[in-house]
């Protein structure tokens, strides 16, 4: 029961954190191109992994083994998934790119029948279907019946990041290396590749404090902190539903911060786009949760 409350307390700071990263996005991408919240966050989650890494005494083990899979990991996440997603928040609300972020693991979950060779339930099915009516409620924003959306490029930008994450994981799958080690791993072949797409590119500016302090958190919680607490909260929970459930807090979160401190009004296309996403993701958790239950009593 006490490892059960620690990770409750894991996960809720977890979530906490990842409720303020849209908010955090549309603070950068104001003035900030994607590209250079890109390299500025991701420099910072690097030192902070890498002090983490030495910390642990991981360090040698860091340097001897894993590369071959960071290689081609590195430049899927953080390279390409971030790219893409801060591509979708700088041109879509944060509310909207948001909530079509949220249906990552219907991708995984439809990706895995080609990749992992697993068989789609029919709970699964309808599942998509639900989320996925979601996304036409956001994308046509309440114009069900209306195909002409109002940015077509910010939707399919948003709707790729979640295929680009999904199919990373799911690549991932069989990675033997500890979680840590993976992520610092990760970003030291991500931070190179991005610091020569920013030479070649816009290069770094200086767009003010606001704008290079929100770059920094996105680092330090989006992509450092946040991943700490999870990966910890996960290692002390008897049952994985209790914690990934928590995960459902986060979206009335951020559209509460992105209302109250970007100033974005909360429309009703996205409440109830999101609503129909978080059911259709209710209803895959549900089917999994006794399975995962059974597992670990």
């Amino acid at each position: 029961m006490t490892s059960d409350r620690q990770a409750m307390a894991f996960g809720l700071g977890a979530v906490a954190l990842w409720s303020t990263v849209a908010t955090a996005f549309k603070l950068a991408l104001t003035h900030m191109s994607p590209l250079e919240l890109m390299w500025l966050a991701a420099l910072v989650s690097w030192a902070l992994m890498g002090g983490l890494v030495i910390y642990r005494g991981q360090l040698r083990h860091a340097l001897k083994r894993g590369w071959k899979t960071a290689f081609w990991a590195g430049l899927m996440n953080p390279v390409a998934y971030y790219l893409v997603l801060f591509a979708a928040y700088d041109r879509l609300p944060g509310q909207e790119a948001m909530a079509l972020n949220y249906t990552w693991a219907l991708a995984m979950a439809l990706l895995a029948v080609p990749i992992l060779k697993q068989r789609l339930t029919r709970m699964d099915m309808v599942a998509g279907l639900v989320a996925y009516a979601g996304v036409w409620v956001i994308a046509t924003r309440g114009q069900v019946f209306n195909v002409d959306f109002a940015d077509p490029l910010g939707v399919a930008l948003a709707l790729a990041s979640t295929l680009i994450w999904a199919l990373y994981w799911l690549l991932n799958a069989r990675d033997q290396r500890p979680p840590l080690v993976a992520q610092w791993q990760n970003f030291s072949v991500g931070v190179p590749v991005l610091t020569v797409l920013l030479v070649l590119g816009p290069g770094m500016q200086w767009h003010g404090t606001v704008s290079f302090a929100a770059g920094i958190y996105v680092g330090l919680f989006e992509m450092g902190i946040a991943f700490v607490l999870w990966q910890a909260a996960i290692q002390r929970v008897s049952r994985t539903a209790k914690v990934s459930n928590l995960i459902f807090l986060s979206p009335p979160v951020s559209l509460m911060l992105l209302y109250l401190v970007v100033g974005e009004p909360i429309q009703a296309s996205t409440l109830l786009g999101l609503v129909l996403i978080l059911g259709g993701l209710g209803l895959q958790q549900w089917q999994k949760a006794p399975a995962v239950a059974t597992a670990n009593e």
